[in-house]
């Protein structure tokens, strides 16, 4: 149980960081990736943006779906879902349309959101151990 909190933060935190690093693609989230010290990541830009987003949002969405099978929560399981999830279908589906990038953020703030959610006030346990 410990193991997919544990991956569901580090995947998060690494989403948010591959995305903070991408100032060409991600213009708000790059100001602040720079304002923070991440300018040294510039030259790994294409690397960040084509592999290490969609495997962190991929490796995000994998230990959730383990978390909600365990914990069997319905809104905690669909909404830790619903980030991971946008954030894939805009990197890889929706990315050359207009609203793209808002799926992305959305997506990615909700991935942020939900972990600092699950952080501060984890999920009660249904069954008696």
């Amino acid at each position: 149980m410990q193991i997919t909190k544990a991956i569901d933060k580090a995947s998060s935190a690494g989403a948010l960081l591959s995305a903070l690093s991408c100032a060409g693609c991600f213009p708000a989230l790059g100001s602040l990736g720079v304002a923070l010290g991440l300018g040294f990541l510039a030259p790994y830009e294409g690397l960040m943006f084509r592999k290490l987003l969609p495997a962190f949002a991929a490796l995000a969405l994998v230990a959730n779906v383990v978390a909600w099978y365990r914990h069997k929560n319905a809104l905690r399981g669909s909404l830790s879902l619903v980030g991971p999830a946008a954030v894939l279908l805009a990197l890889l589906v929706f990315w050359h349309r207009d609203w793209g990038i808002y799926v992305f953020y959305v997506g990615l703030a909700l991935m942020v959101c939900v972990s600092l959610f699950d952080l501060f006030k984890p999920v009660a346990r249904k069954c008696p151990t």
